[in-house]
């Protein structure tokens, strides 16, 4: 099968502006429909080793990335979302486009994808064993991530969204590329200097971000699931020791409960699934500000 990086920049930006680019990430398909270069430099950059279907192939979710026809197009120009043709967000400024995409498609996944159990938490796995890693905004996250797949041997299945099968209980990988905010950008840049990462967007709703380029072997292997061993909730905190701490089963029921988004929809499946998970997976809070000492207790933790 044909990656998108067989596509030379000027194909990729035809097909993105004529009837549309079919992209799988994981078990989703999306046909993305953009005229934007932003989108399609985007595209070219960080999502090269994925697969590309052909036009007649089905398509889970159709996106459309579209500049207004009236005078907003030329007048501090701005894009639109749409999904399946009804209309996403608000209209953003025409330099959010790329970042709009993708949080587009984070919210197709969560908002329809009920035959999964979708917890709002990185997920990446290490011989065979999976951790989950649940967290807010401002966490630190998806630094910690990024540093995790980049130079400490996990296998990223995702950044987002954490897809929990109801009936094996195995997680399901969707490698996308990972989302970077703020400070973490710089954070990157210098402790993963190899890594590719995107133009960081200014002035967005999560102030500026960029997007770095998920390990092809995430890629490749995104048809391999993995079992639950760990539920880590990381916290950032400039200039703290690094402690990891037991977290009583009842506590992370709760606590993970409240990251899902689709915990109440499913009922009774997502109650069992959850439960399931927390009776396999072990609890713990981890605080962290330097790199390193994070990656070496992630090490220890995977040979426990």
């Amino acid at each position: 099968m044909l990656s998108v990086a067989s596509l030379a920049p000027a194909a990729l930006q035809a097909r993105l502006a004529g009837d549309g680019l079919r992209l799988r990430t994981g078990r989703f398909t999306v046909r993305l429909q953009a005229d934007m270069p932003s989108v399609a430099a985007g595209i070219g950059q960080l999502y090269g080793d994925y697969p590309l279907l052909q036009d007649c192939d089905f398509a889970d979710f159709h996106l459309q990335l579209r500049r207004p026809r009236s005078a907003r197009r030329w007048l501090r120009p701005q894009v639109r979302l749409h999904c399946d043709g009804y209309e996403m967000f608000q209209p953003m400024p025409l330099q959010h486009a790329f970042p709009m995409f993708e949080w587009g498609l984070n919210w197709c996944v969560s908002s329809r994808a009920h035959r999964y159990l979708i917890v709002h938490a990185a997920v990446l796995e290490r011989h065979g064993r999976a951790v989950i890693l649940p967290a807010p905004p401002g966490s630190g996250k998806s630094t910690l991530t990024a540093a995790l797949c980049g130079k400490g041997g996990w296998r990223l299945l995702s950044d987002e969204l954490t897809l929990l099968e109801l009936d094996t209980g195995l997680l399901v990988p969707n490698p996308r590329p990972i989302s970077l905010k703020n400070a973490s950008i710089g954070i990157i840049r210098a402790y993963l200097p190899d890594a590719v990462l995107s133009t960081p967007v200014r002035d967005t709703s999560k102030g500026t971000v960029a997007h770095m380029r998920a390990p092809g072997d995430a890629v490749l292997r995104a048809a391999d699931c993995a079992p639950p061993a760990w539920i880590v909730f990381p916290h950032y905190s400039a200039g703290a020791a690094t402690t990891l701490e037991p977290l009583a089963r009842a506590a992370t029921f709760m606590e993970l409960a409240g990251n899902s988004f689709n915990y109440s929809v499913l009922g009774a499946p997502g109650f069992h699934a959850l439960g399931r998970l927390i009776e396999q997976a072990a609890g713990f809070r981890f605080r962290y500000s330097a790199l390193d000492e994070a990656l070496d207790t992630f090490a220890r933790l995977n040979e426990s």
